[in-house]
């Protein structure tokens, strides 16, 4: 199995709903690892930063890992954030170095529901589609 998979998904299992760790997680960066966030248009650089910023997160969410995809050393992790009864779903887009996280990308999206006319075409992600 590749390593960096495992080390995602020793991380961020996806068997129930995930804890982060500011430690566990600073321990697989890189010390240049870069978060970008294109929605809130911000940009962490540096593992040390990132783990203060994580230390003093005020409430984190709760964070369900849905899939994990990918291979080498770029993955796709999906995952549901519950943000005290805020629900985003997000598509983290991690790539590796060395077999540390050098960067990642996360794109948060809200749920919606879906127009009427695609309704034939669709089903539910609760059937099991996801």
């Amino acid at each position: 199995m590749d390593t960096n998979r495992e080390t995602l998904e020793r991380l961020w299992s996806t068997d129930g709903t995930l804890t982060l760790s500011a430690e566990a997680e600073h321990e697989l960066r890189t010390d240049d690892y870069v978060l970008e966030m294109p929605q809130s248009g911000e940009r962490i650089a540096g593992r040390d930063r990132m783990r203060a910023m994580q230390r003093e997160y005020p409430a984190p969410p709760s964070i369900q890992i849905l899939r994990i995809t990918g291979e080498g050393d770029h993955f796709v992790v999906l995952g549901r954030s519950d943000y005290g009864g805020d629900i985003y779903y997000v598509a983290n887009m991690v790539e590796f170095r060395a077999g540390r996280i050098a960067r990642e990308t996360r794109i948060y999206g809200a749920p919606f529901d879906p127009p009427e006319w695609r309704a034939k075409y669709a089903s539910s992600a609760a059937d099991g589609a996801m």
